[in-house]
């Protein structure tokens, strides 16, 4: 896809795409509630399903100019239309739970065109921004909803089918072609070619972003029961919440953008990385609404800040973007394996437990991130911002 592309079909397609993450909380709190499923086995679902979107990323990430980015995004949304629609109209657990899988697999499917297409467009860091306020927008709405429309765990597996039918339309305005039209950095990028530099360095950043990410999803995927259960709220008051806290994490990603290097890496990395540990166990502690809202609020406005700096440091360790692309499949995979993580810590241990678990562990992860930043401190990009871009991007969707 050119960079003359409008890029409005990209924008649907992530927001189809990478709705699933986002709606995990009810997803997880709904399988439990609506199916003779534990808290354990409901979490593993969600992880089953965010691990399916992960592999997705894995094997299209260097396929989508080979198969075509239209025939492709139609695919991934077959599949998400017939997986979670399917999932969403039946209440025998082991189809459901191939519901799911499948619709995570087109889920997967679709962020990969996305980020492909976001990576050929003149600014792709406007691209990216637009992809997460169309979902968080969206997601924020689904979370006011929901509650309202009965119980059960049809309504958040609904809303993702019929995401994905109404974005089928705008697949036409995609590219049929099966032969890349991208920069010649990204193609660098797709292609590989020498070996990777800095191997210890990113090797390092790789081992920890995945604990990284499992610890923001084991929280994530616990959060409405946590309101429920713990803090005593009602459904709609939790998801008011959610919509609260995905708002502000819009202010997070327009914030990391505004104050850009002024404070290199380091410093965002790690006190970020600090101050999320906090925030996790503030919310997992919460009894009330006040504990509650602050922390869940207040980690989704730091949770992007980190992020984009973690983004920005992958891609100044390779001119081509591997380590980019690597550390993103990486952070997909604690991704996927959150919502288990804190099923399982949650039922054995109880919730306060459990976010002292995760802080330390968040802790922990962050003398590594924070290692790495400080060792690449002098490393000048300014000479490559189309690739910073770039993989900021695949990086970004990717987690």
């Amino acid at each position: 896809m050119s960079a003359r592309t409008t890029p409005w079909p990209l924008v649907a397609l992530f927001t189809a795409g990478y709705l699933a993450p986002y709606l995990l909380p009810t997803t997880v709190g709904r399988l439990e509630s609506g199916l003779p499923l534990s808290a354990t086995q409901a979490g593993a679902v969600g992880s089953a399903l965010l691990l399916s979107s992960a592999v997705a990323g894995f094997l299209l990430a260097s396929r989508v100019y080979r198969i075509g980015p239209r025939t492709l995004a139609r695919t991934g949304l077959l599949l998400a239309v017939l997986g979670y629609g399917g999932a969403a109209l039946t209440t025998h657990v082991p189809a459901v739970i191939a519901g799911a899988v499948v619709g995570g697999f087109g889920s997967g499917t679709l962020t990969a065109v996305a980020a492909t297409g976001f990576a050929a467009q003149r600014d792709p860091h406007r691209v990216t921004t637009l992809g997460l306020l169309g979902v968080s927008a969206l997601a924020g709405a689904v979370y006011l909803t929901v509650p309202h429309l009965g119980p059960g765990h049809a309504q958040p597996l609904a809303a993702m089918a019929l995401t994905a039918l109404a974005v089928w339309p705008v697949t036409g305005r995609l590219s049929p072609r099966t032969t890349p039209a991208l920069p010649r950095t990204a193609t660098a990028t797709a292609t590989g070619g020498s070996r990777l530099p800095h191997l210890r360095s990113g090797l390092l950043l790789a081992a920890a972003m995945p604990c990284w990410s499992a610890v923001q999803n084991s929280l994530w995927g616990v959060s409405g029961r946590i309101g429920l259960t713990q803090a005593h709220l009602s459904e709609v008051t939790v998801g008011g919440v959610f919509a609260v806290a995905l708002g502000a994490g819009l202010l997070g990603v327009v914030g990391a953008g505004a104050l850009g290097p002024r404070l290199g890496r380091a410093l965002p990395i790690g006190l970020g990385t600090v101050l999320i540990a906090g925030c996790v166990a503030l919310s997992a502690s919460a009894t009330d609404l006040a504990s509650f809202a602050t922390g869940e609020i207040a980690w989704n406005v730091l949770y992007p800040v980190v992020l984009s700096y973690v983004i920005g440091l992958a891609a100044s360790l390779d001119p081509r973007g591997r380590w980019a692309v690597l550390v993103g499949s990486a952070s997909s995979l604690g991704t996927a394996t959150g919502p288990v993580i804190g099923s399982l810590l949650s039922a054995r241990a109880g919730f306060p437990a459990m976010g002292t678990i995760l802080a330390v562990g968040l802790l922990a992860v962050a003398v590594p991130l924070t290692a790495v930043a400080l060792r690449r401190r002098t490393t000048t990009v300014a000479t490559r911002p189309a690739l910073t871009d770039e993989t900021a991007v695949r990086l970004d969707v990717a987690a």
